[in-house]
């Protein structure tokens, strides 16, 4: 079981920023399912394309909350593995303003929503 850990500002914001999406939230599901999956499989499973598949794999792998491993198949073709790294993410009001305190400049603005 993974253990939670105090994220710094910029490192929370990309993870929450990384699950923001069903589809990467789909492919760290299935990853948990089936343990590790090599690109061409879990697109199929998911019913993606491949280069649609290696964008979300890039963020997720950014954000720390999925690992990669190239490995040779027997038949010598090259296959780059996907698995979950460990995580746990507690969100409170007080883990963020916590994290909040140690933003880099960085980070993008809120855009202002608009009210009706």
């Amino acid at each position: 079981m993974a253990r939670s850990v105090a994220l710094n500002g910029d490192q929370l914001l990309r993870a929450v920023s990384a699950l923001g999406s069903h589809q990467r939230m789909r492919i760290v599901a299935e990853l948990h399912r089936g343990g590790r999956a090599y690109v061409s499989d879990l697109a199929r499973t998911l019913g993606i394309s491949r280069p649609l598949l290696h964008l979300h794999l890039r963020r997720l792998l950014e954000a720390g909350l999925v690992t990669s491993r190239m490995e040779v198949s027997p038949d010598g073709k090259a296959l780059n593995y996907f698995e979950n790294a460990p995580f746990a993410l507690t969100l409170t009001p007080a883990s963020i303003a916590q994290a909040a305190l140690s933003l880099s400049d960085e980070a993008p603005p809120v855009k202002p929503t608009r009210s009706n």
